[in-house]
């Protein structure tokens, strides 16, 4: 189908057979990972560094002379090789002696990418210390972010997004943006974390497609689960090139549970009120409306029962003072509840947090204050009562 996505070589992503059949992590037979003898250990500085093996890239660096910046024959450096299994101390080792952060392989890739295939967070933070870009694009326009959100390394990507403000929603060559590629490979953990970090769900790429559109194609239940909780009625409506939903996508390649519901979603999202008369648009505020007529009814009964009761002693300047504060405050209150309930939230920096702490340490007196002339004003109508 005209729509598929082409999967890219597993050496453009960084993983190719060659590397796997290179860089095997230690272990034993019995828990399917090859143990790999030293008698088949190639006696270079890539090996070296895909193992962690600091001995011999000193006597391999420092005794014969080799070089850390020149690429193995399949085009890779050692650099990527420590990158690719995180090992951070060799990575150091290789950096200082004249590794260079930001050089490309011929995929256009470079060793941060491949610290997101398997999420080597700590080389990762060593990379980008040390200067590495981390809004670099290999050959097929793949960000870090994008390897990430194709291995489903979530806790990675969330790291270098909130720490290094990569971005979570820059699109490739193709027009596909990390939640296309989690969607499409049904990580549904990074999905949660893309749509949190406010990736758009609507966007299509050149072949039309939405995130949705490719978790169809895939089978991906989970996936177009998360995906339809937290969009709306149109995300289920929209056509790729070929003019097919993502209903109609999963069906073409025998997808029967994703069909079936993605079909029923859409159903059931026709049965509700329509958002453009007014019931609609009352059942989308929700319980604000309540929540607005009990504060406003509780403000009036406040003011006409204790302040200006005619049944009670005239409140003196002060303390009437006092009780008008206490509804303006009331008041001010409403507001910020009507601007919090419009605005998004959105999600905090990391950069941001200390600035948070300022404002919510200072906003602590101002709610005492709000408590303080409450409390006294309701004593003071009582007091008057009796």
């Amino acid at each position: 189908m005209s729509s598929e996505i082409e999967i890219v070589e597993e050496d453009a992503v960084a993983l190719s057979n060659d590397r796997e059949s290179a860089v095997v992590n230690e272990g034993n037979s019995n828990n399917g990972i090859a143990v790999v003898g030293e008698d088949s250990l190639k006696n270079d500085v890539y090996t070296a560094a895909a193992y962690g093996d600091l001995e011999k890239l000193h006597r391999l660096v420092e005794s014969e002379g080799c070089s850390v910046s020149v690429p193995d024959n399949l085009g890779y450096y050692a650099l990527q090789w420590a990158a690719l299994n995180n090992r951070t101390a060799a990575a150091q080792y290789i950096i200082e002696h004249g590794g260079d952060v930001n050089a490309v392989d011929h995929t256009g890739q470079t060793a941060l990418h491949w610290t997101a295939v398997r999420g080597a967070i700590q080389v990762a933070e060593l990379l980008l210390k040390e200067g590495a870009r981390v809004n670099a694009a290999d050959m097929y326009g793949y960000q870090t972010t994008h390897v990430a959100a194709q291995y489903g390394q979530t806790a990675f990507l969330y790291h270098i997004v909130s720490k290094w403000n990569a971005d979570p929603d820059v699109p490739d060559f193709d027009g596909r943006s990390p939640l296309h590629w989690a969607a499409y490979k049904g990580f549904a953990d990074s999905i949660r974390l893309l749509l949190f970090l406010d990736s758009y769900r609507g966007r299509q790429d050149r072949e039309g497609c939405t995130p949705l559109h490719w978790g169809a194609i895939r089978g991906n239940l989970e996936a177009c689960t998360v995906l339809v909780q937290a969009g709306k009625k149109e995300d289920l409506m929209v056509t790729d090139n070929t003019g097919l939903t993502p209903a109609q996508l999963a069906s073409d390649k025998n997808h029967r549970q994703v069909a079936f519901f993605l079909g029923n979603a859409r159903r059931l999202l026709d049965k509700q009120c329509d958002g453009n008369n007014r019931l609609g648009r009352l059942s989308k505020l929700g319980l604000a409306p309540v929540l607005w007529f009990i504060i406003i009814l509780l403000l009036l009964i406040y003011i006409y029962s204790v302040i200006l009761a005619s049944n009670l002693p005239k409140l003196t300047t002060c303390f009437g003072l006092l009780a008008w504060l206490a509804v303006f405050l009331a008041n001010a209150g409403l507001v910020m509840f009507y601007r919090c309930s419009r605005k998004d939230p959105g999600y905090i920096r990391m950069n941001a947090y200390r600035v948070s702490i300022f404002f919510l340490s200072g906003a602590g007196p101002l709610y005492s204050l709000i408590i303080f002339v409450s409390i006294l004003s309701f004593i003071l109508g009582a007091t008057f009562e009796d």
